[in-house]
């Protein structure tokens, strides 16, 4: 019965993850209006799903980081209600927050419902130390090394392309339809000029394109260890195929259920251009990819929505009521998570 439910439960967490994360790496791509919600979904659940696949590969350490081992004693991090209990308050958190639209970390529940449940059945004995040192440092610092690396970036790429002759026209039309489903006509922006032979307009979509897709990679090579370690901890299924689970988990999760974070990434957070798309993506894949190489748990979450801020302090058009309500999301995440996987644990323990 309780492997069962464990399976399910991961799923579950994956599916969430899936719902809240997906659509943040191609987020720019559909803020500047290169592709469609549709393709650029589809470029997200792609290139998610192979960083998924490519996770057993390159972020073993990450697997270990996330078990609860040394957290709480190794019989009580090994035993499936509590490994449950994780999975249900995580998960429960995360799809929560994607039914209201605010992109909250996946890493940030999982820490709060480790907690919860570990406090449950150890109380004090919960070694919050090691948390502290494993997780809040990288948790804390990713966002704003993410503000600072995106001002800078942008401004670069701002000053590389003035050096070399590129200016910006109004060139194209196309309806752009807002949250109430009214279209409505906008002028939009392309780049004039070409470099070392190609359109730079052409040049600029494609490596935005393939930036997005990099940060996809990138979060799902981060974020399917943390899950997989849960059936590891549990000693329920093998790690290739825990691997193949999740990430089936977190493809449905974003193609069924990602549309209300997709905007509130896509355009609620700043109004984004082509460069400033590129910039953003470039500084959150870069991060992201570095922090799974050297097992750091930071949240993709966090880097995707402080290099937008980044761009937005340099383009003065940052939407500081929404990037209020995301930071506020971000605060409740941790106990909300902890609440919720406390009460499953007493639900699950006795099963």
């Amino acid at each position: 019965m309780l492997p069962l439910l464990l399976f399910a439960a991961v799923f579950f967490l994956a599916y969430s993850n899936g719902a809240n994360d997906n659509f943040k790496g191609v987020a720019t791509l559909f803020g500047s209006k290169v592709l469609s919600y549709k393709k650029a979904l589809f470029w997200a659940s792609l290139t998610t799903f192979l960083g998924s696949i490519c996770s057993v590969f390159f972020a073993e350490s990450l697997v270990e980081s996330f078990s609860g081992k040394g957290i709480v004693p190794l019989d009580v991090a090994t035993s499936t209600s509590f490994v449950l209990a994780i999975a249900v308050g995580a998960g429960g958190t995360v799809m929560l927050a994607s039914v209201f639209g605010f992109p909250i970390s996946t890493t940030h529940s999982l820490i709060g419902a480790l907690l919860g449940a570990g406090y449950m059945e150890v109380g004090d004995d919960v070694n919050v130390s090691i948390v502290a040192n494993k997780f809040l440092g990288p948790l804390l610092l990713s966002p704003f090394l993410a503000i600072i690396l995106g001002v800078i970036l942008y401004k670069l790429l701002r000053y590389l392309r003035k050096r070399a002759g590129l200016s910006k026209k109004k060139v194209r039309s196309k309806t752009i339809v807002n949250k109430k489903g009214v279209g409505k006509k906008k002028k939009l922006k392309e780049y004039k000029g070409t470099i070392v032979g190609i359109r730079s307009q052409r040049l600029l979509n494609v490596g935005h394109v393939f930036s997005a897709g990099a940060v996809c990679f990138a979060r799902a090579l981060n974020d399917t260890p943390k899950f997989v370690a849960l059936f590891i901890a549990a000693q329920t299924i093998n790690i290739k195929l825990s691997m193949l689970v999740v990430g089936v988990g977190i493809l449905f999760g974003g193609l069924l259920h990602s549309k209300k974070v997709a905007e509130t990434m896509s355009n609620d957070i700043t109004k984004l251009n082509h460069g400033q798309g590129l910039s953003a993506n470039l500084v959150t894949a870069f991060l992201v990819i570095i922090a799974s190489k050297i097992g750091v748990p930071v949240s993709t979450t966090h880097v995707s929505v402080g290099s937008l801020i980044g761009i937005g302090i340099v383009n003065k058009k940052m939407n500081l009521k929404i990037v209020k309500d995301i930071l506020l999301s971000w605060l409740r995440t941790l106990p909300f998570a902890a609440v919720v996987s406390s009460v499953a644990y007493l639900l699950f323990r006795d099963i």
